[in-house]
């Protein structure tokens, strides 16, 4: 017991010893790390802070919004800036920029070296990729068009009800879900999807100033659907631009699966269908598109408006034809797209009209026809030839691209919710 004592009080020494050395080291580092804190704060307050490109510690710069019933020289005349010097400037850069394009609600601000004076610039912000700043003194504008950074992403997921819904409660943003139905419009009936669908993308996401802002351009995409696999990889050289299948050849064809987006087949193509106004079985020789009143109907593929009329059963209708061997028409439209008129030359997808239900119709709906050889056919059944694939002294960049993207894309792993940032290189 005698040597206990000593021992243990050697230990209680040593233990006050470390602490009192932690504590001085813990100190030490703090009075660095303070010091480091305030380089760091000195750092930041000498850098200048900018806002529309105008140092805000030299310029004042005040921010307002568009109000309604206000106009350019109302915005200028407020802040004090002379008749004259507005008429000057709407003389000048009225060939650049449109003072009727103000809109009511979108950010402007003045920019002022000397609050007591009127602004020497107004700066006029009609969304969030860039704005105009206006050189009051000097009568001229410049758009400024602010950097966007973009990251390579990648999502995934499983279909659950309908195509829309299911992506888009997955967090997948509007304009991507379409660019993935431009990419396989013309090979995938996407009017025919079922639960357990599968999808992988490759896409760029694009940022400002660290905020997403919107989707760039798709690389590729992948669709599995009764055990079918789809794909379309995107491929740009000083020739081709867009969407090519795994042999090379270009996604798009000379006919789209459907006249309408965003829609469902309420009503196939039949020999003997109840018609559901007429209460009688009769044929039913187009397919029938339930959308939402309103929504643009499309030309299918490129050709002459051969009919712009209207009938008891067809309603407000239109009828394109598109070469020797086929045409098409488009049923109960609420009304025409501007400048569709007999004789029009229409381009593959440009709007020709609204969905409606003019007509013989029970709810908003476009039946679209199609005719092969002067004959009504189901259009569905119809297997159009691919296109021609590039030729072969383009196929070998092609064959590289296609490989570094369908093995990212093979990589990806199937959820219901998926989505992450990537690094590519080849």
């Amino acid at each position: 017991m005698e040597l206990e004592k000593p021992l243990t009080s050697r230990l209680i020494y040593f233990a006050l010893a470390i602490g009192l050395l932690g504590a001085n080291l813990y100190f030490i580092n703090q009075i660095f790390q303070s010091s480091d804190d305030n380089n760091a704060i000195e750092e930041m307050a000498d850098s200048p802070i900018f806002k529309y490109g105008f140092d805000i510690d030299a310029y004042h710069v005040m921010e307002s919004r568009i109000q309604e019933n206000q106009f350019f020289s109302d915005l200028l005349q407020e802040q004090g800036v002379p008749y004259s010097k507005i008429h000057n400037l709407v003389q000048t850069v009225s060939q650049e920029f449109d003072m009727r394009q103000l809109v009511v609600g979108k950010k402007c601000a003045f920019v002022a070296d000397d609050l007591c004076e009127a602004p020497e610039y107004f700066i006029y912000e009609p969304n969030r990729y860039g704005y105009y700043v206006f050189d009051i003194e000097s009568s001229c504008v410049e758009r400024i068009d602010r950097p966007i950074t973009k990251e390579v992403v990648v999502s995934s997921g499983i279909i659950e009800g309908s195509l829309w819904t299911s992506m888009e409660s997955s967090g997948s943003p509007w304009a991507l879900i379409e660019r993935m139905e431009n990419a396989l419009a013309w090979t995938l009936d996407f009017y025919s999807i079922q639960n357990g669908d599968e999808y992988k993308l490759i896409y760029e996401k694009e940022f400002i100033d660290g905020n997403p802002v919107g989707v760039g351009e798709l690389l590729g995409a992948y669709y599995k659907n009764y055990g079918n696999e789809f794909y379309a990889v995107y491929f740009e050289n000083d020739k081709y631009r867009g969407f090519y299948d795994l042999e090379g050849r270009p996604t798009k064809r000379a006919f789209l699966k459907s006249p309408v987006r965003y829609s469902r087949v309420s009503s196939g193509y039949s020999k003997r269908r109840f018609h559901p106004v007429l209460k009688r079985y009769k044929s039913h020789l187009g397919t029938d598109y339930a959308a939402p009143h309103g929504a643009p109907i499309y030309a299918v593929a490129n050709g002459v408006v051969k009919k712009v009329s209207r009938s008891r059963g067809n309603g407000k209708y239109v009828k394109i034809k598109h070469d020797k061997t086929y045409q098409t028409q488009y049923l109960h439209m609420s009304r025409y797209a501007k400048g569709i008129r007999s004789g029009v030359h229409v381009k593959q997808g440009q709007v020709i009209g609204y969905v409606g239900q003019t007509g013989l119709a029970t709810g908003p709906h476009v039946c679209f026809r199609f005719w092969k050889n002067g004959r009504q056919v189901d259009h569905r059944r119809l297997n159009f030839p691919p296109s021609d694939p590039m030729p072969d002294s383009d196929m070998p960049a092609f064959e590289c691209e296609k490989d570094f993207i369908v093995d990212i894309l093979k990589n990806i792993e199937i959820k219901r919710d998926s989505q992450k940032i990537v690094e590519l290189s080849h």
